[in-house]
C-alpha cells in the first residue's frame, strides 16, 4: 500500500517524543525485580537455610573461626548461585530482545519498522496479512480487511472491518488473516482493550517439561530423606550423648551431604546457555524448553519453496493456450505477452510474493505502455479455495475494467467455459511443465459490469488463458541436510501446497526419501483418524496441503509416538507450528503470526540449522546426563562417609563436619554446571536415533551407574579410614586420609564421566579448556588445605606423609577407573 495515496504523513520525530513524555511506552508487563528475586531465592535455598543454621551452631557454641566460615561459605554459594542465575537470566534476555516483534507506523510520511513498544499515541500503524495489531488503534484506510479477535471475543471466526463500519476499532494482539489497514492509534500499553484486563501476547509461566518434573521430584525425594534422616540421627545422638548441639550438628553434616540441590542449578544453566549457543548460530529459541526437546525429534516436516528451494522465482516457460504450445519465454507473441500482463494484474500491486514480483519485472521489461499508474484496485477476492486460487479487479478513469485470476491450475481450470478437448490439452501441457520441477500457475480473465460483486471469485465465468511457468531450483546443501537428517533418525516429509508432479520432481533431484508416494489434501481429509495415522508412517510428500489438512497429519503422527518439528512461514500455517512439538518459523520470509507461535525462528530461512539445532539439543541432554550421574556419583560417598561411622559407632564418628561438606559443594557446582556444559559433541551422537521424549534419568537403569560408581568410591574412602585407624593414626590424620581420598575420587570422576563411550584417554583429547582449569583450581584449594597450618588447623586435617598421601591418590583413581573396564566390555558389546 502506498503511503502516499491516502496523504498520511503521520507523526514527526518531535511529536513522537511529546506523544511518549505524555502517555507513555506501549508496554504492559512491568519486569519484576530479578535481582531481588534472585536474592530471595537464594536465601529460600534450603542448602542455604543449613549454612545459616550450621553458622548459627557454631556461633552457639562459641566456635567462632567455624561460623565465620560458614558465613564466608554462604558468600560463596550465594555468588556462584547468582553467577550462574545471572548467565542464564543475561542469555535469555539477550533472546527475548531478539524475538521482540516490530510493528510498522507512517512517520514523516514514510513506512518504518519500529519496536513495538516503541508506538505512541497519535502514531498511523500499518497492519496487514500474518501480523498482530501492536496497539488499539481506529481504521482510517483498508483493503480487504480481515481480524481475528478470539484473543478478545472467543469467537474463532475472523471479522471484517472497514473505516464505513460502525466498528473501526482494531485491538492490540488481534491477528490479521486478510488485506491490510492503516489505523490511528488511540490506546497503548495496559490503556488497551488487551492491558485492562489483564492478558499478555507473552507466556509469563512455563509449564514444566518432563525433565523438569522429573528432577523437582528428585530433589524433592531427596530432602525429604535428608529431613527425616536429620531428625532420626539428631534424636539417636541426642539419646546416646544427651548433647543437643553436638546431636544437631551431626544430623545436619548428614543433611547437607544428602541434599543434590546442583540438579535443577545445573539444568536451568544447561538449557539457558544452550538457547544463547543457538542464538550464536542464528536460531532464536522463544522458549528454553524447546531445546530439551530438540534431541528427541524423530520428524520434520518442512514446506518446499524458500525451504527445499531458493525461492528466487524465475519466469521460465509459458503455455498460451491459443497457441497450444509450450515457449521460453523469449521473442515472445501477443498471446503470450497478454498471458503475462494478466498475470501482473492477478498480482498483488506492490508484490512481496517472489511469483508476483517475478511477473512484474517481466511485465516491465515488455510493456510497451506501463498502464499500472493508470488503473485502480476497486474489488479483491484473496487466495481461497481449495486448491487456491485469487482475482483482483482493476478499472481506470474511463470505467475500463481488467478482472484477472492467477492460482493452481485445477483452481482455473474449474472456473473457465473449456471444452473436454482444450482440457486435455492443457492438463498435457501441465503434466509436461511440473515433470520438469516448474511452480505453475494458471491464468484467467473474466468480465463482470456493475458494482454487486459476486460473493466468491468461483461464481464469476473465467476465460482460461494459459500457464505461466516459473523456476525455483533447490538449494545446494539441501540435499546434504537431509542426508544428515536420515543419518541421526530423522524422518523427512514434505508438506506443501504445490502439487505433486512438481514436488515429486524436485524431491528426486535431491535424493529425497519416498519421492515417488504422494498425498494431496482432498484424499487425506476423506480417510478416518485410524487410516492417517497409518498413512503418515508410510508416504513422506504430501501436496496440495491447506491448514486443516497439516492440522491432521502433525496429529496422526504425535498419536504415533512422534516427536515433530514442523517448519512453515504464513498465516495459514500457524496451527501446525503451534501444534508441532518444535514449531520453526522463517526468519526473513516468515510472518509475525508464524513467529509468535513458533518455539524456533531460522533468522536466515536455512533449514541447514536445524542439523546443528538437533546436535546440540542432544550434546545438551548428555551433558546434562553425565553431569547429574557425577552429582549424583559423588555424593554417594559423601553420604555414606558421614553416615556409616556415625551408624557403626566407628572410632571417629563425626569424620566430617558442615565445613568439610560445604567444601566439597563449593566443588562440586562449578564442575556440574560449568564444566559438563562446555563439553563438545561426541562424534557418535548424531548417527544414534533419537531418544524417547520420555527418557529419564532417574529409573533404577540409568541411576544404578552413577550408584554403583558412588559405592565403589565410598568402598575406597571407607577402605582408608578403616587403614588409618588400624595404623593408629589421630582423628585428624585419619580425617586428611579420607577427605584426600574423596578429593581424589571427585578428579578422576570429573574425567572418568565425560563419555560413557570413551576411554579417558580419548576424552583427554576433547576441547574444554574449563575441565583442567576447574580441576587445578580444586587441587590448588586441597594443597593449600594440607599446606598452610591456619587452614590445615581449622579444617582439623594434617599434612600426610608422602607415602600415606600416594595411598590416598592411588586409592581414590582405583575407586574411579574401574569404569574403563565397563567401557571396554559394552563397546565390544
Amino acid at each position: 500500500m502506498q503511503v502516499a495515496q491516502y496523504e498520511i504523513q503521520g507523526l514527526s520525530d518531535p511529536q513522537v517524543l511529546e506523544s511518549r513524555a505524555k502517555f507513555g511506552r506501549n508496554e504492559v508487563i512491568t519486569e519484576r525485580n530479578n535481582f531481588l528475586e534472585m536474592v530471595k531465592g537464594i536465601f529460600t535455598d534450603p542448602m542455604t537455610l543449613m549454612l545459616l543454621l550450621a553458622a548459627l551452631l557454631y556461633s552457639i557454641n562459641g566456635e567462632a573461626g567455624n561460623s565465620i566460615f560458614m558465613a564466608v561459605a554462604i558468600g560463596f554459594v550465594a555468588g556462584i548461585s547468582l553467577y550462574q542465575e545471572s548467565r542464564s537470566r543475561n542469555a535469555l534476555a539477550t533472546l527475548k530482545t531478539l524475538t521482540q516483534s516490530m510493528g510498522k507506523v507512517i512517520r514523516g510520511g514514510k513506512i518504518i519498522g519500529v519496536k513495538r513498544e516503541e508506538i505512541v499515541i497519535g502514531d498511523f500503524m500499518v497492519v496487514e496479512e500474518g501480523t498482530s495489531a501492536p496497539a488499539d488503534g481506529i481504521i482510517v484506510q483498508s483493503n480487504d480487511f480481515l481480524v481475528d479477535e478470539s484473543i478478545l471475543t472467543g469467537e474463532s471466526f475472523p471479522v471484517s472491518k472497514h473505516k464505513s463500519d460502525k466498528d473501526t476499532q482494531v485491538f492490540q494482539g488481534t491477528t490479521i488473516v486478510g488485506g491490510l489497514a492503516i489505523c490511528k492509534v488511540n490506546a497503548i500499553g495496559v490503556s488497551t482493550a488487551l492491558g485492562k484486563i489483564g492478558k499478555s501476547l507473552e507466556s509469563i509461566h512455563e509449564e514444566e517439561t518432563p525433565l523438569q518434573k522429573q528432577i523437582g521430584s528428585f530433589v524433592k525425594k531427596m530432602a525429604v530423606a535428608g529431613a527425616v534422616l536429620f531428625f532420626v540421627v539428631w534424636g539417636l545422638n541426642l539419646f546416646k550423648s544427651h548433647q543437643i548441639l553436638n546431636s544437631l550438628m551431626k544430623a545436619l553434616t548428614l543433611a547437607m551431604s544428602i541434599l543434590p540441590e546442583e540438579i535443577p542449578v545445573a539444568f536451568t544453566t544447561f538449557m539457558a546457555i544452550g538457547a544463547w549457543r543457538l542464538m550464536n548460530l542464528g536460531i532464536i529459541v522463544k522458549n528454553t524448553k524447546t531445546v530439551e526437546t530438540l534431541g528427541s525429534a524423530t520428524v520434520i516436516c518442512t514446506d518446499k519453496t524458500g525451504t527445499i528451494t531458493e525461492n528466487k522465482m524465475s519466469l521460465a516457460k509459458l503455455f498460451a493456450l491459443s497457441k497450444q504450445k509450450i515457449s521460453s519465454p523469449v521473442d515472445i507473441s501477443d498471446d503470450e505477452r497478454e498471458l503475462i500482463t494478466l498475470g501482473m494484474w492477478a498480482s498483488e500491486p506492490i508484490p512481496f510474493d517472489p511469483m508476483e514480483i517475478a511477473l512484474h519485472d517481466f511485465y516491465s521489461r515488455i510493456a510497451e505502455v506501463d498502464e499500472r499508474k493508470e488503473y485502480k484496485m476497486i474489488h479483491e477476492y484473496p487466495l481461497s479455495g481449495r486448491p487456491p486460487m485469487m482475482t483482483h479487479l482493476f478499472e481506470n478513469s474511463d470505467g475500463h475494467r481488467i478482472i484477472a485470476a492467477k492460482g493452481a491450475p485445477e483452481a482455473v481450470i474449474a472456473v473457465s467455459l473449456l471444452s473436454d478437448q482444450e482440457k486435455k490439452i492443457i492438463n498435457s501441457a501441465l503434466e509436461s511443465l511440473t515433470s520438469e520441477g516448474f511452480r505453475v500457475l494458471g491464468i484467467g480473465v473474466s468480465e463482470f459490469v456493475g458494482q454487486d460483486y459476486p460473493q466468491t471469485q468461483q461464481q464469476l465465468k473465467f476465460k482460461f488463458k494459459g500457464l505461466i511457468a516459473f523456476h525455483d531450483p533447490p538449494k545446494k546443501n539441501i540435499a546434504k541436510v537431509f542426508e544428515l537428517f536420515y543419518r541421526a533418525g530423522i524422518a523427512v516429509k514434505i508438506i506443501t501446497g504445490d502439487n505433486a508432479v512438481t514436488t515429486s520432481a524436485i524431491a528426486k533431484q535431491i535424493n529425497f526419501r519416498g519421492a515417488d508416494k504422494t498425498m494431496n489434501g482432498e484424499e487425506l481429509l476423506k480417510m478416518d483418524d485410524k487410516e492417517i495415522a497409518e498413512k503418515v508412517m508410510q508416504v513422506n510428500i504430501f501436496t496440495r496441503m491447506f491448514p486443516d489438512a497439516k492440522l491432521r497429519i502433525l496429529t496422526a503422527l504425535k498419536a504415533n509416538h512422534q516427536i515433530v518439528a514442523m517448519t512453515g512461514d504464513g498465516v495459514n500455517d500457524g496451527p501446525a507450528l503451534k501444534a508441532a512439538h518444535i514449531g520453526i518459523a522463517m526468519g526473513k520470509k516468515g510472518t509475525e503470526t508464524a513467529k509468535e507461535v513458533s518455539s524456533l525462528v531460522l533468522i536466515d530461512d536455512d533449514l541447514a540449522k536445524m542439523v546443528d539445532a538437533v546436535a546440540i539439543g542432544r550434546k545438551i541432554y548428555v551433558n546434562l546426563k553425565k553431569a547429574i550421574q557425577y552429582i549424583i556419583s559423588i555424593h554417594v560417598p559423601i553420604i555414606l562417609t558421614v553416615f556409616v561411622p556415625l551408624a557403626l559407632g566407628w572410632k571417629y564418628p563425626s569424620i566430617f563436619s558442615p565445613v568439610h561438606v560445604i567444601f566439597l559443594e563449593l566443588i562440586m557446582g562449578p564442575t556440574c554446571s560449568i564444566v559438563y556444559e562446555n563439553e563438545p559433541l561426541e562424534k557418535n551422537l548424531m548417527s544414534q536415533s533419537p531418544r524417547p521424549f520420555t527418557t529419564t534419568f532417574f529409573n533404577l537403569r540409568e541411576l544404578s551407574t552413577s550408584i554403583i560408581q558412588g559405592l565403589m568410591i565410598a568402598i575406597g574412602t571407607l577402605f582408608i579410614y578403616q587403614y588409618a585407624v588400624n595404623q593408629g593414626f589421630t582423628e585428624d590424620m585419619t580425617r586428611t586420609m579420607v577427605f584426600t581420598t574423596l578429593i581424589s575420587a571427585n578428579v578422576f570422576l570429573t574425567l572418568e564421566n565425560r563419555s560413557f563411550h570413551y576411554s579417558i584417554i580419548k576424552t583427554l583429547g576433547y576441547k574444554n579448556n574449563l575441565v583442567f582449569l576447574i580441576l587445578l583450581v580444586t587441587i590448588a584449594l586441597t594443597a593449600s588445605l594440607l599446606a598452610i597450618p591456619f587452614l590445615t588447623h581449622f579444617f582439623s586435617l594434617e599434612m600426610p606423609p608422602q607415602f600415606q598421601l600416594a595411598i590416598c591418590l592411588v586409592t581414590g583413581c582405583i575407586s574411579v577407573i574401574w569404569f574403563e573396564a565397563v567401557k571396554v566390555l559394552s563397546g565390544k558389546k
